[in-house]
């Protein structure tokens, strides 16, 4: 990476694997290359922002259709002080001065399935500003995440930082843009644009540095390095895994002077 700080695996550190969000075992995910693929696949492909309204400049999106099993979408359920879905315990760990969440919601504990729904909030009400399927840990999700168990952590986290092999989007998190980001060539190319953009998810590191910074405060076997980033079309080692339009939407519209957090879990733990 630029300056002294020394070339490590961004969604987790080199020296334990080369694995990746897809690939093999463990959380780590990059490498530095030489004339590597992600850049050049993807040079200049920045997509539009889905919808372009309001004067914060804010997508709108559509209100979700009705979803029979969780009553996510349904005007019978729905409390617009509130994030559909999301129980007290979750709810209450959403800071006050909060007004973007990113909310995963897993399929099942075991899925590594997902729908990610930006919701932002004006006044006292929570609107939808996007959603998309993407996926998460191929094993599904964990209240008790450690290295290599191949399942995202269940929590309420912060994004304070934002990277990729790609130039900044518009991105109003601060953007570490790098072709160290790119994926191994042996991953296959089906992970060649993993990591084209990334938003880092604030477990277990330092919170603002960039995504790649090795910093695990709670120690090596709980994991880190745990991003969103490019989907691929399956599970992850403990990332979210949205498509280039979510992404560089997400890149857009998250203001660190909104306090932007991510809220991950299958369907049930996110209902406490």
């Amino acid at each position: 990476m630029m300056g002294s700080r020394a070339v490590v695996a961004a969604c987790g550190l080199l020296l334990m694997s080369l694995s990746a969000c897809g690939g093999s075992e463990g959380d780590g995910h990059h490498r530095t290359k030489t004339g590597g693929a992600g850049g050049s696949l993807a040079a200049g492909r920045v997509p539009a922002p889905a919808g372009a309204g309001g004067p914060t400049g804010e997508a709108s999106a559509p209100r979700a259709e009705p979803n029979v099993k969780t009553g996510e979408g349904s005007a019978s359920t729905i409390e617009p002080w509130r994030i559909p879905g999301i129980g007290d315990r979750m709810y209450s760990r959403i800071p006050a001065d909060s007004s973007q969440v990113v909310t995963v919601y897993g399929d099942d504990k075991d899925s590594p399935d997902s729908t990610i729904v930006l919701y932002t909030k004006q006044g006292s009400t929570w609107n939808e500003a996007g959603r998309w399927r993407g996926h998460n840990g191929r094993s599904g999700w964990t209240v008790d995440h450690w290295e290599g168990d191949l399942r995202s952590p269940v929590g309420v986290f912060t994004l304070s930082a934002a990277g990729g092999v790609l130039e900044d989007p518009g991105a109003r998190l601060p953007y570490d843009q790098n072709e160290s980001y790119e994926a191994p060539e042996d991953w296959g190319m089906s992970h060649w644009r993993d990591f084209d953009y990334v938003i880092a998810i604030d477990y277990n590191r330092l919170p603002g540095t960039p995504p790649d910074d090795p910093t695990r405060p709670d120690g090596d076997e709980k994991g880190g390095g745990i991003w969103m980033h490019l989907d691929h079309g399956d599970g992850t080692s403990a990332c979210i895994t949205l498509p280039e339009s979510g992404m560089a939407h997400l890149l857009r519209t998250l203001d660190p002077n909104r306090h932007p957090m991510v809220v991950m879990g299958d369907r049930e733990s996110l209902k406490e």
